[in-house]
């Protein structure tokens, strides 16, 4: 004889295409799955013996959640929530021990430059917080936190004392704005700087090509075939790079560079050509800028604050040159160095585009304003 269940499923649509879903998920926890093929049985009217036998159930499974289907829904196939078991440890002592993790192991005179989990838990029955505790218990506190005490970066606190004036002229400048009025089509903004030591490596053993199941290879071991200078010129809004190669830095080489941009079309006939540059020995100091301006009366020369390189596009410019055709390299002598180098400066002009560049004053100033919120020194300014 079968028994008829008192709980009778009609679905509507919405609940018809969740269900479906579910039941065909590969994705989806196995008892959610589950769940959704027993209330789908229901719905045509299959009896809870013939389902569970079916789907290799216990009749009392399937009677369970079809019955809570049948009084919340799809809301009704979900757990219930548990109490779980009570906590071993209390929420002051948890706090003792994320507090002693933000505290550095130097001010309780421990000899460690930062905390692990396992020196954490010594610590905290050491100073009597627990009888006991695991370094995974510990490891877990402070994963969950916000705060993760283990981590760190390195940064160079910006210490000139008009960081956010000088640093907002360049960003204007790549805004098209100088001094509060929109550059004209026959004004340049060109950022310039030099990347020095680099060193024409000759590898020991030529690279093994890449194979199935294997890697290219790059031989460790080099013959160092000297260094040299590469002075670049980025046009920031129309991606155009003019570079040369020096033995070394220095003022002669980068005057060099500039005389080769500013005898090149466009900009020997601009009205204004501006040059961001970062504090380098080449182009330091109020010097340069007269340099400069004497020789060239259009141009007008930017300094970006000490240690704000990262302010400077042609920056990303020698980033891509590194990855792209200097690392792992493999170069004869220094000719084969400056060809490659060369030869990649033609390649980019032909393809690259200015870079998406996003950072503004409005960002400046949000930076500035969290340096102060941790910064006990004089407030920096900021831009304006």
């Amino acid at each position: 004889m079968v028994t008829t269940s008192p709980f009778i499923i009609v679905l509507d649509p919405a609940d018809l295409t969740a269900l479906t879903g579910l039941a065909n998920s590969q994705r989806a926890e196995h008892r959610q799955v589950i769940r959704a093929r027993i209330i789908l049985a229901a719905a045509r009217g299959h009896p809870n013996a013939a389902i569970a036998a079916d789907l290799d159930l216990h009749v009392d499974t399937v009677r369970k959640w079809r019955k809570r289907y049948a009084h919340n829904g799809l809301a009704g196939l979900q757990d219930l929530a548990r109490s779980g078991r009570p906590p071993v440890f209390t929420p002051i002592q948890v706090a003792q021990v994320k507090a002693r993790a933000c505290t550095p192991p130097a001010d309780s005179d421990v000899p460690l430059a930062r905390w692990s989990a396992t020196e954490l838990a010594v610590e905290a029955t050491t100073q009597g917080m627990f009888q006991s505790v695991s370094p995974s218990t510990i490891s877990r506190w402070l994963t969950a936190d916000a705060i993760k005490p283990w981590q760190h970066r390195s940064w160079i606190f910006p210490r000139d004392p008009d960081f956010a004036n000088k640093a907002g002229v360049v960003l204007d400048l790549y805004d098209r704005r100088w001094q509060g009025t929109e550059l004209g089509a026959d004004d340049y903004v060109i950022s310039a700087d030099e990347k020095s030591q680099l060193q024409a490596l000759h590898r020991r053993h030529p690279d093994l090509a890449p194979g199935p199941g294997r890697t290219r290879r790059v031989e460790f071991e080099y013959r160092r075939g000297g260094t040299l200078a590469y002075f670049a010129a980025y046009d920031v809004h129309h991606a155009h790079v003019i570079g040369t190669i020096a033995p070394k830095t220095g003022i002669k080489p980068f005057a060099e560079l500039v005389n080769q941009v500013m005898t090149t079309e466009p900009y020997a006939s601009a009205r204004r050509v501006f040059w961001v540059v970062d504090n380098g020995s080449s182009h330091n100091g109020a010097r340069s800028i007269e340099r400069m301006q004497q020789a060239w009366p259009t141009t007008t020369l930017i300094h970006l604050p000490v240690h704000a390189s990262w302010l400077n596009q042609v920056e990303i410019y020698f980033s891509i040159l590194q990855r792209k055709a200097i690392s792992t390299g493999d170069f004869a002598n220094l000719d084969d160095l400056a060809a490659r180098i060369l030869a990649f400066q033609q390649r980019y002009n032909t393809t690259a585009s200015p870079f998406d560049w996003k950072y503004t004053r409005g960002n400046l100033n949000d930076y500035l304003t969290r340096l102060r919120r941790h910064d006990t020194t004089e407030p920096t300014k900021q831009a304006a």
